[in-house]
């Protein structure tokens, strides 16, 4: 489905070689992290469910915004803010597919206060020698999928995202370095003006 080759957007991170002492994070560490990432910019290689392959960049802003600019052949661009992720096809005359952020494994992290410890959120939390694996969900919706982050340590690092959608479709996004704390205008997630630019 074309919604969800969109939506479910993973992050992951240029890897960095690990302490020889690394031991699994604790979900407290890792909310917090989360919560000190107020933006964020990346370029990226999207590894799609079926195969294909897009490139583009993505831009962060916590609480709830989020902005997928995909480069051409693809010309799609995914805004998230005001509670709603919309879905632009430059390929197409139709009106911006639209649904609620909620819906979405990605509302688990853009959310005000991540807190990975509320009951029934994290389904998975492992070490596999190398980095943490955290696997969270809607505890309320747990249907709408989940989200899958893998993280190092020495200083924490997200180097991987992962969602898998309630159909058992899997999307893998690989980034290059990733900025942190620059400044992003609120305009650049907003979905009701680049509706009217594009109209």
């Amino acid at each position: 489905m074309r919604l969800l080759r969109f939506l479910t957007v993973p992050v992951v991170f240029v890897a960095m070689t690990m302490p020889a002492m690394a031991e699994k994070l604790s979900l407290n560490a890792l909310s917090a992290f989360l919560n000190d990432m107020k933006t964020a910019k990346a370029a990226f290689t999207q590894i799609n469910n079926d195969g294909s392959v897009s490139t583009g960049h993505v831009y962060i802003k916590r609480p709830g915004r989020v902005r997928f600019e995909y480069d051409p052949p693809e010309k799609a661009l995914v805004l998230a803010s005001a509670n709603t992720v919309a879905i632009f096809d430059g390929r197409s005359n139709q009106p911006p597919e639209s649904y609620p952020l909620k819906r979405t494994p990605l509302s688990v992290i853009l959310a005000r206060n991540v807190n990975l410890g509320a009951a029934n959120m994290v389904v998975g939390h492992e070490y596999d020698g190398t980095a943490t694996m955290v696997t969270a969900q809607d505890p309320e919706h747990p249907e709408y999928g989940n989200i899958q982050l893998r993280f190092t340590d020495g200083p924490i690092e997200l180097r991987q995202w992962i969602i898998n959608d309630g159909s058992g479709g899997r999307t893998t996004v690989i980034l290059g370095e990733m900025e942190s704390g620059l400044p992003l205008k609120n305009t650049i997630f907003n979905i009701e003006l680049h509706l009217q630019r594009t109209q």
